[in-house]
């Protein structure tokens, strides 16, 4: 007997654009450059101690940094997609909860002098955990957009 359609249960997202007045090639390298992600990465002022990147289709990356409150957090996860100044695409999970692994993806697309980012997150485990990324993420964006100018 197969499932119908309504007993498939679809996984919580987000979705966030940001225009930055920097070209693609220099959003991209903020993405991938530890040297600059340890500049705009995390939510909030506290500092980024580690990023570690193996900038390859099936390499990994490991950034850890402490939030505002001392709190100390890991990530990483496994690149599944790079493609140049165009886009990344990734697994994402903590390493306090490495079982409930999601999926980012990044686009960046051409605009005049400058760039749209696309930040796609998907398979959050609950409603919850996407809404803390999507505070997470606005607040690493915003650091981002002050780094690029």
């Amino acid at each position: 007997m197969s499932l119908a359609r309504a007993d498939i249960v679809q996984k919580p997202s987000l979705t966030l654009k940001r225009r930055f007045n920097a070209p693609a090639e220099k959003v991209y390298a903020a993405w991938t450059d530890p040297e600059k992600i340890v500049k705009w990465f995390g939510p909030d002022s506290g500092p980024v101690t580690k990023a570690e990147i193996d900038l390859r289709v099936g390499g990994r990356f490991d950034i850890g940094f402490h939030t505002e409150d001392g709190e100390y957090h890991q990530v990483g996860g496994v690149y599944r997609e790079v493609v140049p100044n165009e886009k990344l695409a990734f697994t994402w999970a903590w390493h306090t909860m490495k079982e409930r692994e999601s999926f980012v993806t990044i686009t960046i697309k051409r605009d005049g002098d400058g760039s749209i980012l696309t930040l796609h997150h998907e398979k959050f485990a609950d409603e919850a955990a996407r809404d803390g990324h999507s505070r997470g993420w606005t607040g690493s964006l915003d650091k981002l957009e002050t780094l690029l100018g």
